[in-house]
C-alpha cells in the first residue's frame, strides 16, 4: 500500500544533498576534467620508454626527468636559469603591452587614423621575426635588449590586432544609446567602448604570453648564455636528455602560469559578462 499524506502520496524521504558537499563534487569534478588527458598523457611518457616502445636514450620516462629536475633545482642552478628568462619574456611582453594597447585603442577608434597606419602596419606585420634577428644583434648587441626585441616585436601583433578588433565590434546599438544620453566622446569611451574592449584585449595578451615563450628559446637558443632556451640546447650539445626535457617542462608550466593569471585578470574586469555556454 502506498503510503499518503493529506497532500497525495509521500515525496522522496531522502534528503538534499547539502551544499558542501555539492560545492565539493563539483570542485571534484573540475579536478578530474582539468587532469584526465594530462595524466593519460604522462602515464602514457612513463610507460613507453620502459616497455621499449620509444628508445629511452632520447625520451626518458617522466619520472627520471622529475628527479633530475628536483636534483638541479636543489643544487640552486635552475632558479636562476628561470630569474633571467622571466626577466627576457616580461620585459618584451610589458614593452608589447605598453606600446600595442593604447596604438590600438587610438586605431580602433579613430578611423582616419587606422586608414593611414594600416597598411605600414599590415607590413612590419608579415616581416618574419627570425629574419630580423641578425639586425636586432647589430643594433643592440648580444644580451638582453636584443632578446626583450625580438619578443617585443612578436607579441606586439596579437595585442595590437585584438585591442584594434576589440574597439570596432562595440555594439552599435549599446553606443548610439551613449551618445543620445548625452555622453561626452572621452565618457564614451572609458564607460562603453573600453570595457567592452577588454575581452578581446586580455584574448590578445594571452595569444602573445605564448608568443613570448616560444620565441624566448629562439633567441636564448642564439643570442645568450643563460637562460633556459641556453639550459635546452646546452644540454643537448652534451647530450644531457634529463636536463633538456626539464627545461622543456619549466617553459611548458611558466606558459601555463601566464595564460592563468591573464584569465584570472580577465575575469576580475570583466565580471559583467555572462557566459552562454551550455
Amino acid at each position: 500500500m502506498t503510503n499518503t499524506t493529506l497532500d497525495g502520496p509521500l515525496s522522496d524521504s531522502r534528503p538534499a544533498p547539502r551544499l558542501p558537499d555539492l560545492a565539493l563534487r563539483e570542485t571534484a569534478e573540475a579536478i578530474f576534467r582539468n587532469t584526465f588527458a594530462i595524466a593519460l598523457f604522462l602515464l602514457a611518457w612513463e610507460l613507453a620508454p620502459r616497455l621499449d616502445l620509444i628508445n629511452r636514450t632520447f625520451l626518458p620516462p617522466f619520472s627520471e626527468v622529475v628527479v633530475k629536475g628536483w636534483e638541479f633545482a636543489l643544487s640552486g642552478k635552475l632558479w636562476p636559469q628561470i630569474w633571467v628568462s622571466l626577466q627576457r619574456a616580461f620585459g618584451g611582453f610589458g614593452l608589447g603591452v605598453i606600446i600595442a594597447v593604447p596604438l590600438g585603442l587610438l586605431l580602433g577608434y579613430f578611423r582616419k587614423l587606422d586608414a593611414y597606419l594600416n597598411p605600414l602596419l599590415q607590413l612590419l606585420r608579415q616581416t618574419n621575426p627570425v629574419s630580423l634577428f641578425p639586425a636586432f644583434i647589430l643594433f643592440f648587441g648580444i644580451g638582453y635588449l636584443t632578446n626583450v626585441a625580438i619578443i617585443f616585436w612578436v607579441v606586439v601583433w596579437p595585442i595590437l590586432l585584438s585591442t584594434v578588433t576589440g574597439v570596432q565590434q562595440a555594439d552599435p546599438a549599446l553606443v548610439k544609446y551613449a551618445r543620445s544620453v548625452g555622453l561626452k566622446p572621452f565618457a564614451l569611451f572609458r564607460k562603453v567602448i573600453l570595457p567592452s574592449a577588454l575581452p578581446s584585449i586580455i584574448t590578445g595578451m594571452r595569444l602573445a604570453a605564448t608568443y613570448s615563450f616560444l620565441m624566448l628559446v629562439v633567441s636564448e637558443m642564439v643570442g645568450a648564455s643563460s637562460g633556459l632556451g641556453y639550459l635546452i640546447v646546452n644540454a643537448q650539445y652534451l647530450m644531457s636528455i634529463h636536463l633538456l626535457y626539464v627545461g622543456v617542462i619549466v617553459l611548458a608550466l611558466l606558459g601555463i602560469a601566464a595564460n592563468w593569471a591573464l584569465v584570472a585578470l580577465e575575469r576580475r574586469l570583466t565580471g559583467w559578462k555572462q557566459d552562454f555556454r551550455a
